[in-house]
């Protein structure tokens, strides 16, 4: 008996995609970003009233955190909505490789390859990635060694940042 070839239509392929991009960009997105945002306030008001250590180059150097972290969350959300507009089945493929992960009876099957992306600079983003971690860790261990942050504030700060950037980043593109 033939088998039946299904065309993906390009709305299916662009719902496909922003569904991929509610579930697995935006939602751990946000629940990341409020677990550090609660965890790295909370460390700052422990340090306020516990330890006494606070003072207005604490107040500056995590603002100067989450400056640094939500710069780059921005960042890397930028890329990823360049890659939403101009290549939309590639996260269509993402989502349809996750769907048949978790379906039992598609498991064994092949699944659908995902497209190659190719763009101007598409060499440079690994690298700017790298540098953006660095410029993270860094800035962390940098608060932390001079000693106005504690350990947690210093940690959970950015991530709060970078993590709330992304979020509000995607706002309106996704609804």
């Amino acid at each position: 008996m033939p088998k039946l070839v299904t065309v993906l239509k390009p709305e299916k392929i662009d719902e496909q995609a922003r569904y991929y991009v509610r579930s697995h960009i935006l939602l751990p997105a946000g629940t990341i970003g409020l677990v550090s945002m609660v965890g790295g306030i909370g460390a700052l008001a422990y340090q306020l009233l516990a330890s006494h250590t606070y003072s207005w180059i604490t107040f500056l150097s995590s603002s100067l955190l989450i400056v640094i972290g939500a710069s780059c969350g921005f960042g890397q959300a930028r890329y990823h909505r360049y890659l939403f507009k101009t290549f939309p089945e590639f996260y269509a493929a993402k989502m349809r490789t996750a769907v048949a992960q978790r379906n039992k009876k598609t498991r064994g099957k092949a699944e659908a390859e995902i497209p190659a992306i190719e763009h101007p600079g598409r060499g440079f983003v690994t690298a700017i990635s790298i540098a953006g971690a660095v410029l993270v860790f860094g800035s962390s261990a940098g608060a932390y060694m001079y000693g106005d942050l504690e350990i947690l504030p210093s940690a959970l700060v950015p991530w709060a940042g970078f993590y709330w950037a992304k979020l509000f980043c995607w706002r309106g593109v996704v609804d």
